[in-house]
């Protein structure tokens, strides 16, 4: 499997994964590749949520000419492989902890744009008449230990006051009876404006949109050299070239070990990893109760996270190999199929359809940047630790007006500085080693 630490950029002509979501496809649109010179106003790297986001928004309402450049097909990445959760929020940072570190009415800022991003997936999927399988459920955070529980309460009674928000926290009664049957579940938050999608559908959905805009998305063409001009950058491909006074990388944990110094070491590459079951029997559905449409992740350090499909199979996810050689590792899918039983033990021998994996991002201090060169002309988004769908939508309409309405952007922390950099990033897998060690026993 692709790894972006070790790789400067991925190979062109890599087939989707052999996931759930992909095999959900009747027919992915027929796509080109670039094979001659062309120029922009704006040359996007990576056809995920943030750069196709991004690429409608600035030729929809800006009027900018745009060129989105894959190194595959549009969603090979993340936006293609994630469980499809549209949740408030992104990075690792809980509300304790962002009101501590920026303070009370910034933390309460910072959360409104996290309800923004669900918001703006909303308005893609009504605006484009995106058929993505859109279920409403909610998202369940579920304590999975006694010790957890009163953490919970207090994030949610803060949220319910102080945020105005339909957010209320379950005991575990009330998980039993409304949400879910697991034997080590003891209550949580929920989250009614959340819902679940299908994200290949989505992405998809997205690039109809963009290139329905006006926007150029060539896909099997990755970025081998970059050029950077007095006032134009050059991007080249294996087979063109594309000019453009300024440049988005949104490739954030696809982005190559060498795409270029303004990210460099900035980010860390984490594979996460997900199961698919066979289609429960209405005994397995009666005996675990898991509401439709319902998300839920514990919190654990190494969190699970699942959701009933709309075909009734379970949806399971969790960390994956340390690296990209182990990626497809038969002791990962087994890693899954044993946090499974543990959350529901009726599910024990289960046959196990569909395993995949993918990267995300994850950044040194726990939070996203939205940020650009110091001359603007090269700007990005990364760093969404694994809960970006919504947000990383949310991005790519930041990154637009970054660059043609600064003056619109709300006050915020993700883009007032650039991702710190890794120290001795060069034992960033030595150290994921150690940490998920420590994490299981401590789990």
């Amino acid at each position: 499997m692709y790894d972006p630490i070790v790789e400067p950029y991925p190979k062109s002509h890599q087939q989707y994964p052999d996931s759930y979501w992909a095999k959900s496809i009747e027919k992915f649109p027929e796509t080109t590749s670039l094979v001659n010179d062309i120029q922009a106003d704006i040359a996007i790297i990576g056809a995920g949520y943030t750069g196709l986001s991004s690429a409608y928004h600035l030729a929809k309402k800006y009027g900018k000419s745009v060129v989105v450049i894959e190194a595959n097909d549009p969603g090979w990445g993340c936006s293609g492989r994630n469980a499809g959760f549209v949740l408030p929020g992104t990075g690792r940072l809980s509300l304790l902890d962002m009101e501590q570190k920026w303070g009370r009415e910034t933390a309460q800022s910072v959360f409104q744009e996290y309800m923004e991003s669900i918001d703006t997936v909303n308005d893609f999927i009504e605006q484009g008449n995106i058929d993505c399988d859109k279920t409403p459920g909610g998202y369940l955070k579920l304590a999975h230990k006694r010790a957890k529980v009163e953490g919970l309460r207090k994030q949610a009674e803060k949220l319910s006051e102080r945020y105005g928000e339909s957010v209320k926290f379950v005991c575990s009664q009330e998980v039993n009876n409304a949400f879910l049957k697991s034997a080590n579940m003891f209550g949580g938050i929920y989250f009614d404006k959340s819902f679940a999608v299908n994200p290949m559908k989505l992405v998809l959905g997205y690039y109809q949109m963009a290139t329905e805009a006006g926007v150029k998305v060539f896909s099997n063409s990755p970025v081998i050299n970059w050029q950077q001009k007095t006032n134009h950058h050059c991007l080249y491909t294996q087979n063109g070239r594309v000019t453009a006074e300024k440049v988005i990388i949104a490739t954030n944990g696809y982005t190559g070990s060498k795409m270029h110094p303004i990210i460099e070491n900035r980010h860390f590459p984490v594979l996460s990893s997900i199961i698919v079951t066979r289609p429960l029997k209405i005994s397995e559905l009666a005996t675990i109760q898991l509401k439709a449409g319902l998300m839920a992740m514990d919190t654990r350090r190494m969190k699970y996270y699942y959701r009933l499909l709309p075909d009734n199979r379970i949806l399971f996810g969790g960390r994956g190999a340390i690296n990209g050689k182990k990626a497809n590792n038969s002791i990962n899918k087994k890693r899954l199929a044993q946090g499974l039983k543990n959350t529901f033990p009726v599910l024990e021998n289960i046959d196990i359809d569909h395993f995949w994996s993918g990267w995300v991002s994850a950044s040194y201090d726990n939070y996203p940047r939205i940020n650009h060169s110091e001359d603007k002309s090269i700007h990005y988004s990364m760093g969404y630790c694994g809960s970006g769908l919504a947000f990383s939508t949310l991005a790519g309409k930041r990154l637009a007006q970054n660059i043609c309405a600064p003056e619109s952007l709300p006050n915020l922390p993700f883009w007032q500085s650039q991702l710190p950099k890794f120290p001795l990033s060069q034992f960033r897998r030595v150290g994921l080693s150690a940490y998920y060690a420590l994490a299981s026993l401590r789990d």
